[in-house]
């Protein structure tokens, strides 16, 4: 109970310090919703020029962007500012909360609490409304399971990726770079179906790295459509078990950095 409500005194005093300036809160919240509007603009600019993008109609690629969009949101949301790590390692910040006595990703997690992404998320989550909604699926129990399951998921797969990027900082202070190439290219590559891809990319990214059971696997599990590319139907089912390992992967790297940092001394 005293770690709770540790916790819950950093979560109230960030909210009290980025709702002081109301004016400056209310154009990051309108702000921070442009990526994911850009997100779904751009596939319906796409699908202007063609009636299909590689197999897939309209309203099949919003539902594979809807699921998309919703599991980044959510991410982002939850554990987003974990990237600020390399801010803190540098300047020897780190320090401060790791002598504390509570664990150290929740007391980074809650020092910069992203309320102004809060539009993002809704966003998302109406964007994958609409999707399902516009699609003709026959409703089955296991498939109401998997529409409530594959967001989650993708926010337990998006927020790993998240974690591991940034935990690249106790190594490498400079990889911001390489980690939005995994955090945000991941979420574009994930926006479309992935049989648009070269084959090498696409066995890289949806398959090595497991992108494909983001949003594409179970959208098709969704629509009762066969992979185009042969993977059998029971894959678009397997999102949950993709974000636990990925899950794993970040938490062992994550505890790893922990034991590697050394203070910069300052």
């Amino acid at each position: 109970m005293g770690e709770w409500r540790a916790y819950a005194a950093l979560g109230v005093a960030q909210i009290r310090s980025v709702t002081v300036y109301r004016a400056s809160f209310l154009v990051e919240v309108f702000g921070n919703m442009g990526a994911t509007v850009f997100d779904v603009l751009t596939v319906l600019v796409l699908f202007r020029a063609t009636p299909e993008v590689g197999g897939f109609s309209l309203r099949e690629a919003v539902l594979i962007v809807g699921l998309s969009s919703a599991g980044f949101a959510l991410a982002d949301f939850a554990v987003g500012n974990v990237d600020r790590l390399k801010t803190y390692v540098r300047a020897g910040t780190l320090d401060a909360v790791l002598v504390r006595p509570l664990p150290a990703l929740p007391q980074l997690l809650l020092m910069d609490l992203p309320i102004r992404k809060t539009l993002r998320v809704v966003f998302g989550l109406v964007v994958l409304g609409v999707a399902v909604a516009a699609n003709d699926i026959h409703w089955t129990p296991l498939r109401l399971f998997l529409i409530v399951l594959t967001p989650l998921a993708a926010t337990v797969f998006f927020g790993s990726i998240f974690v591991l990027s940034a935990s690249l900082a106790f190594w490498w202070v400079d990889s911001g770079e390489i980690g939005a190439a995994f955090t945000y290219g991941g979420r574009d590559f994930t926006s479309y179906p992935i049989s648009v891809y070269g084959s090498w990319f696409r066995n890289l990214f949806a398959y090595a790295l497991g992108f494909g059971f983001v949003a594409y696997q179970p959208a098709l599990a969704l629509l009762g459509r066969a992979d185009p590319l042969g993977l059998p139907a029971w894959a678009g089912f397997l999102s949950p078990l993709v974000a636990l390992g990925a899950a794993t992967i970040a938490a062992g790297v994550w505890r790893a950095g922990i034991r590697h940092y050394r203070s910069t001394g300052s």
